[in-house]
């Protein structure tokens, strides 16, 4: 069974992708920032990250840098979840290496289809 860490501030955020994936047959894990969602990387066998952008103490775009910039992570496709639509922050993330980027209110499906793209069960 494949691992998706999801990183959200938002407990519902999280609830609504864990319910989604789950019974998909992916294993979840949480944490509520990119500080917390580092550690959870190092404690689990994660194949995927869903992330958000606005979060407290280390913000989406500061993980996935750290996340690519580590021997160990990068090879973690990782999808942007979130509500910012910038072209420029898309552009930067994509350039940071994000997998791909979702805008909420996400479809559940459309969720299914980007991470069936990157990892299976």
């Amino acid at each position: 069974m494949k691992t998706i860490l999801i990183v959200d501030d938002s407990v519902t955020v999280r609830q609504q992708i864990r319910i989604a994936l789950t019974n998909f047959g992916y294993n979840i894990v949480e944490a509520d920032d990119g500080r917390s969602g580092m550690l959870m990387l190092q404690r689990s066998g994660v194949s995927l990250v869903i992330c958000d952008i606005n979060m407290r103490l280390m913000n989406g775009l500061e993980m996935l840098k750290s996340l690519k910039g580590s021997p160990r992570f990068a090879a973690i496709p990782v999808i942007m979840l979130t509500s910012e639509r910038s072209p420029e922050l898309i552009e930067r993330a994509r350039k940071a290496g994000a997998s791909g980027w979702i805008v909420k209110p996400f479809d559940a499906a459309a969720l299914l289809v980007a991470v069936g793209k990157l990892i299976s069960v």
